[in-house]
């Protein structure tokens, strides 16, 4: 993000205001459709987004990932990623598997009910999305996707 020095002043007008309120709508509906997935997730799988979200996140390594590179992968600190860990651990759905020359290290993967366990959720998760974002057609979805891209992105250099 651009830092604006403190002798300049941003633009504002018109333009930035309607950007603004994009940004507002943007924000409100993320914040609508993550709470309608939270509230699925736990009515029809007794389970959270987080412990979907590290399931999904293994379910795209095989051979499983560190817990640092589970929680770069995720973005989030390692312990927040250790308590979910533990319970999916519990549960009978991940594995904890020691790093050959790393005492402190281990490796988490998905068990075998736990890949079965995540492909479920997986797709009512993406039957909900679609049912949640219906209202865009294909081309719509397609064309907003390479524009949030974009911004993800940054300006090219």
């Amino acid at each position: 993000m651009k830092q604006v020095s403190p002798d300049t002043t941003p633009k504002t007008g018109p333009a930035s205001k309607e950007r603004l309120r994009l940004w507002l709508r943007l924000l409100g509906a993320a914040r609508q459709v993550e709470a309608e997935l939270r509230e699925r997730l736990r009515t029809e799988f007794d389970t959270t987004l987080p412990r979907f979200d590290v399931m999904a996140a293994l379910s795209r390594h095989e051979q499983g990932l560190k817990m640092s590179e589970l929680s770069g992968v995720l973005r989030v600190s390692n312990g927040n990623v250790t308590g979910i860990v533990d319970r999916l651990t519990e549960d009978g759905l991940m594995l904890r598997i020691a790093v050959p020359g790393d005492r402190r290290a281990s490796r988490v993967r998905l068990t075998q009910k736990g890949q079965e366990e995540f492909a479920r959720q997986a797709q009512a998760h993406e039957g909900w999305v679609n049912e949640l974002l219906g209202g865009f057609s294909v081309e719509e979805a397609v064309a907003l996707s390479a524009r949030f891209d974009d911004l993800k992105n940054g300006p090219e250099t």
